[in-house]
């Protein structure tokens, strides 16, 4: 990852961070979704400067960076379009090289907790061929259980669903590859950390 364009959420009174963050990630997944190739793979991939996790607090922050190889992919993204309507609540930079002094590498990838039993039953169920309520009972004593890992709320725009992307950061030492989901996220691809 050779270029990048940093997204700022602007600080504002009267808007949450998190739901600013589900607004602007959101068009960010729209855009990456025009993107996608026959494999539904992304030149793009997206880190959080200011990721952090704790035991008692976890948050993604209030930046985004987009990377990709060439300027031309940033361009072609055009971030701007996608994120006009908020306007009033990000700034987003011009594409810019990565600099040359880095503090490492980092994957951003995504991690789906089994923390719903409600959803962990409507799977149950179909798996196993049993009513939902038999496959609830299943699942009854499952107790709450807390993840420390920063999340991103969406909505799907297929099935209307709201979910949380839980978004799970690993340091690495190198970066490979140059492929990432629709959201900007990857098990193996890492972008530089700085």
């Amino acid at each position: 990852m050779r270029f990048y364009r940093e997204i700022t959420l602007l600080p504002n009174p009267e808007v949450n961070l998190n739901f600013l963050w589900s607004k602007v990630f959101q068009q960010i997944h729209l855009g990456l979704v025009e993107m996608q190739d026959d494999r539904k793979q992304v030149p793009i991939g997206v880190g959080f400067p200011e990721y952090v996790t704790g035991e008692k607090n976890s948050a993604l922050g209030g930046k985004c960076r987009l990377f990709a190889q060439d300027e031309a992919t940033l361009d072609r993204f055009d971030a701007a379009k996608w994120l006009d309507r908020l306007s009033d609540y990000v700034h987003c930079t011009r594409i810019r090289p990565v600099p040359e002094k880095l503090a490492g590498y980092a994957v951003y990838q995504r991690q789906q907790p089994k923390t719903n039993k409600e959803r962990l039953a409507r799977r149950y169920a179909v798996r196993h061929k049993v009513s939902y309520d038999e496959a609830l009972r299943h699942y009854g004593d499952m107790a709450p259980i807390r993840i420390p890992t920063p999340y991103i709320r969406l909505k799907s725009l297929s099935s209307e669903q709201t979910f949380c992307l839980w978004i799970k950061k690993t340091l690495v030492s190198e970066s490979s590859g140059a492929c990432f989901s629709s959201y900007g996220l990857s098990a193996t691809t890492a972008v530089p950390e700085f």
